[in-house]
């Protein structure tokens, strides 16, 4: 039997989505393995950790937008040599819902390494058209002309080794980023669109494995990506960590505009 970590934050509000996302993925998402659910949560509890032992909750305090979803892979990788031990990793975002039986054969890559899933906006558009960073200074750039899937943030995992490489590179492209002043355009998406990129190494599903709430597709709903807007006050989370984040660029700005004035 395979033996699967599904990795999970939801500190804040967020937790008001994890008794749904446990219960169907209990249910529905690979019936004859062996999953455990890895929670990063600031909660005092969260439903069924009591009860079952394949629920590992790890504290982690809440982060302010873009870092919620930029450093995910700072926050995986402090349990790296815990999640040797599986077959498989997958992240699934907070608001994740598992809506019909998702078997082994349909969602593990098989002979491939990564797993990845396209994003529905952009399910049948041409790579001019896909919302890649552009920017050179980054390093998630991507040329034009170039790519041909663009990959949603919400869903991805693979085999244990490929996933953990993926994550570690990608913490490196961040930090490089950070040091140097810049943030990809869709923060952690960005960075795994670029890795990806010129790879042949994974497998990639249809868009019904992250489905956005009130959309409409060819596609059967296999996972649900519930609208967040319904449960919590996410306008008011990004504003207010928008506002941090031009500080401290604004700060740097300042720091380096001294450093040169003292130069003269």
């Amino acid at each position: 039997m395979n033996k699967v970590a599904i990795l999970y934050i939801c500190t804040g509000k967020y937790v008001v989505f994890w008794k749904d996302f446990f219960d169907s993925y209990e249910k529905f998402f690979l019936p004859h393995s062996e999953k455990h659910y890895y929670v990063f949560t600031d909660a005092d509890e969260i439903y069924r950790e009591q009860e079952c032992e394949r629920i590992h909750k790890i504290y982690q305090q809440p982060l302010d937008w873009p870092d919620s979803t930029l450093m995910r892979f700072h926050i995986f990788l402090g349990i790296r040599e815990e999640l040797q031990q599986y077959d498989y990793i997958f992240f699934m975002n907070a608001n994740c819902q598992a809506m019909d039986t998702i078997t082994e054969e349909e969602f593990l890559p098989g002979d491939k390494e990564l797993l990845v899933v396209p994003h529905l906006a952009f399910w049948g558009k041409t790579n001019l058209e896909y919302t890649y960073d552009r920017n050179p200074k980054s390093t998630a750039y991507i040329p034009k002309g170039e790519g041909r899937y663009y990959i949603c943030g919400g869903v991805n995992g693979g085999k244990t080794q490929a996933f953990l490489t993926l994550m570690e590179e990608l913490r490196h492209n961040i930090d490089v980023d950070k040091k140097n002043g810049q943030l990809a355009l869709w923060h952690d998406e960005s960075h795994i669109n670029h890795y990806i990129i010129g790879r042949n190494d994974y497998r990639i599903l249809t868009p019904a494995y992250c489905y956005p709430e009130g959309k409409e597709s060819e596609f059967p709903m296999k996972i649900l990506i519930r609208d967040k807007s319904k449960w919590i006050p996410v306008d008011s989370i990004k504003n207010q960590g928008f506002v941090k984040m031009m500080k401290f660029y604004l700060k740097k700005v300042k720091d380096k505009i001294k450093i040169i004035l003292g130069r003269n």
